[in-house]
């Protein structure tokens, strides 16, 4: 009976997974301030996606998704898809809209960045993080690099 939807196992579980990540959304916050934005939004996606992390960790971690034919950044890609980059240029395009920085000044790798760190938090302890973890992640990391960015190295 599976297997007249999905071809295979590996399918069925990137159906659940995707399943998973729809019915399980993390809100576009509007504080008013990139800041604001950024420890909403990865506070939300940290207590929204622990179990998901999980489970596709444990997921990849089995073997199961090998028959995919997939990397790992193709399944994560598959899974989190166009939804979590809109959310993403949403915050930082109305940043960018108040001044906060310069979204043409600063590279993609910075403001993945973030995003990326909990991610990898979430990936190696499997449960949301700490407040003064995701504090640091933004205040000691993330906004003095964006800083750097206002007049100094853009585009070359």
């Amino acid at each position: 009976m599976l297997y007249r939807r999905w071809a295979n196992k590996d399918q069925l579980v990137l159906a659940a997974l995707e399943h998973y990540r729809n019915s399980h959304p993390v809100d576009v916050p509007d504080t008013g301030t990139l800041r604001g934005d950024l420890l909403a939004a990865l506070t939300g996606m940290g207590e929204a996606r622990a179990a998901f992390v999980a489970i596709a960790a444990a997921t990849a971690f089995s073997g199961l998704l090998a028959g995919t034919g997939l990397t790992p950044a193709e399944v994560r890609e598959r899974i989190i898809g166009d939804q979590g980059l809109w959310r993403v240029r949403a915050i930082y395009q109305r940043a960018h809209d108040r001044g906060e920085i310069d979204l043409e000044r600063i590279p993609s790798a910075v403001l993945a960045m973030p995003f990326d760190l909990v991610r990898h938090d979430l990936l190696m302890d499997l449960e949301p993080l700490k407040p003064a973890r995701i504090q640091s992640i933004i205040d000691e990391l993330f906004l003095p690099l964006v800083r750097n960015y206002r007049n100094g190295p853009g585009p070359a």
